[in-house]
């Protein structure tokens, strides 16, 4: 694996490091050792699968609080996708500040979300699946978001937004939390 910081400390680009041959490739995807020696939490709890079947559709920004605050790695495994993550942790530097990367079943490309930082995305093609590991158990007591459209975070969609769920659009905009 390949381990590509990013402007937000701890959020890291991590891409497959190839061994092939004429018959295609090998490569890990997740090694808790190698996330341990980067000095990152090992998202290895849990893992999920998430569908969806509209380009444009937006889905985030989540991440979980307190004692189930998680790490993730999430990789598009078919379609395409623009992945946000969202430093949301008040004593960071870059606290409210977003980093965006293109994933796609081609690239195999993965993001790396530490704790405290939040997380989103956005379907460029129809049909596109993604599959992501975490490192707690969904806790919906300790589930948190901002709604992916407020301006006080300035993330440009690459895509006018299409689908998007009223959970996600009733999150208390930043102007309303201050």
């Amino acid at each position: 694996m390949i381990f590509s910081p990013t402007a937000i400390d701890g959020v890291m680009i991590v891409d497959l490091e190839r061994r092939g041959d004429d018959r295609g490739f090998f490569a890990r995807f997740f090694s808790p050792e190698e996330f341990v020696r980067q000095g990152l939490t090992p998202p290895g709890e849990q893992g999920n699968v998430s569908f969806t079947a509209e380009a444009g559709t937006v889905r985030g920004i989540h991440w979980q609080s307190g004692e189930a605050a998680e790490a993730k790695l999430f990789r598009c495994t078919r379609g395409a996708m623009h992945d946000v993550a969202v430093d949301v942790r008040p004593e960071s530097p870059t606290y409210l500040q977003h980093v965006a990367v293109e994933l796609t079943a081609e690239n195999r490309r993965s993001l790396y979300l530490p704790e405290g930082v939040g997380h989103g995305y956005q379907t460029l093609v129809a049909d596109t699946e993604a599959l992501y590991l975490v490192s707690a158990a969904y806790e919906p007591a300790a589930e948190r978001g901002l709604q992916p459209t407020d301006p006080k975070l300035g993330i440009d969609w690459p895509l006018s937004v299409g689908e998007l769920s009223g959970k996600d659009q009733n999150w208390p905009l930043l102007t309303d939390r201050d």
